[in-house]
């Protein structure tokens, strides 16, 4: 069973551009974009979703370690996996606590709404202290690309919180680290991370637009209620 398993992890896909890639960075992505569609729908299995994708994708970035066709070891996309992780037991807390206090909203699990003035001055400082603390740990471990690495690390750390908390403007710190994350992850052959970045982008402004749609519709059923 465990070879099987194995055989399973380490097969391979050559699609003509020089170097194979994983079919488990393939998955772990699929994973990702089913949990990011059920985030937009304000569905709490959307987190345990992700975390299937997030272990699949931990052992894809460290091409080094793990000795994947990539042979890349990009520390910053590894680590975010395991604080995707973290958020994501947060983040399904939260939606379950949401959902158990408002029965009548049925399957939802999250109110969206903007951030306060309060929260986005703390989020915008701990953004940079993040910053500079994941750009000197992961050149010190010789991340390929530490400054994108960072930033990609920190943005995402601060777009899964702010879901978690839903808040509307984690959508836009979605797109600041596909914008970053592209380019980087195209770079070092990573092609199903790097196209599905692409696509997340798109995705993003759905995403957006579905949660403005639902907070609108979600304060037209309220309204009422606390009127009668």
């Amino acid at each position: 069973m465990g070879e099987v398993i194995m055989r399973l992890l380490n097969a391979q896909l050559d699609i003509g551009l020089g170097r194979p890639i994983l079919w488990r960075e393939i998955v772990g992505n699929l994973f990702g974009l089913a949990s990011a569609l059920g985030g937009a729908r304000r569905r709490i299995w959307a987190w345990p979703v992700g975390i299937v994708g997030n272990v699949l994708l931990f052992t894809v970035f460290l091409g080094g370690v793990f000795h994947t066709p990539q042979d890349l070891d990009l520390w910053g996309q590894a680590g975010r996996q395991v604080f995707f992780l973290i958020t994501s037991v947060y983040g399904w807390v939260q939606w379950a606590a949401y959902r158990r206090s408002h029965r009548s909203s049925g399957n939802v699990a999250v109110a969206p709404r903007w951030a306060t003035p309060r929260e986005r001055a703390l989020t915008g400082l701990a953004a940079v202290m993040m910053l500079i603390v994941f750009y000197i740990i992961l050149k010190a471990l010789g991340s390929w690309g530490p400054a994108s690495d960072s930033w990609i690390l920190t943005g995402s750390i601060l777009a899964t919180y702010g879901m978690a908390r839903g808040w509307n403007e984690f959508w836009f710190v979605w797109i600041a680290v596909d914008a970053v994350g592209v380019p980087l992850l195209l770079s070092a052959h990573y092609y199903p991370s790097g196209l599905m970045y692409m696509f997340y982008a798109l995705f993003c402004l759905y995403g957006f637009l579905t949660w403005w749609r639902l907070r609108d519709r979600d304060r037209s059923v309220e309204i009422p209620s606390s009127e009668s």
